[in-house]
């Protein structure tokens, strides 16, 4: 038998190849982290876990858990809702928009606020860095309004769950 009669035909080939490589490029994909969070004499260590969009299901939301827990909420105190899930070889980011209704607590009224938070991850040092405003509310008046930037440090799960 000839090597030619063996060798499947070059279409056959490339299909195969572009059915290997759209399995190997068109999943989620999952980091984790354990970070620290410290301020002071506090600290705080929690897990975080990114979960990026399947791109083969267009319905489909990247996720963003903090110790196991979805960070998309929904409910009548309001909302916080993850955006803009990135995930690259030098860094992983998302962007989260929280909106939460006026409230009363111990006999003080507090408009309605927001907050608006982009995280960024350097997964070559672990740094995490992230820029917060906040506009009104309850939080306005106990950390204050205005643009913060806060920095942590994170250590890469290696082989996460998904």
């Amino acid at each position: 038998m000839s090597l030619q009669k063996r060798i499947p035909p070059l279409a056959i080939q490339m299909s195969l190849i572009g059915l290997v490589l759209g399995f190997g490029i068109a999943k989620a994909e999952t980091m984790a982290f354990t970070c620290v969070r410290s301020n002071g004499a506090y600290s705080e260590e929690y897990d975080l876990k990114i979960v990026s969009a399947n791109p083969k299901n267009p319905k489909d939301k990247a996720k963003v858990f903090l110790d196991g827990r979805d960070l998309d909420q929904h409910d009548a105190q309001g909302y916080q809702e993850i955006k803009n899930v990135q995930i690259t070889k030098s860094a992983v980011s998302f962007m989260t928009d929280t909106f939460f209704e006026p409230e009363i607590l111990d006999g003080v009224k507090y408009a309605s606020g927001t907050v608006v938070a982009i995280t960024s991850i350097q997964r070559d040092t672990g740094q995490l860095k992230k820029v917060e405003t906040v506009t009104g509310g309850i939080l306005a008046k106990t950390l204050g309004e205005g643009t913060k930037v806060y920095t942590e440090q994170c250590q890469a799960v290696l082989n996460p769950a998904p």
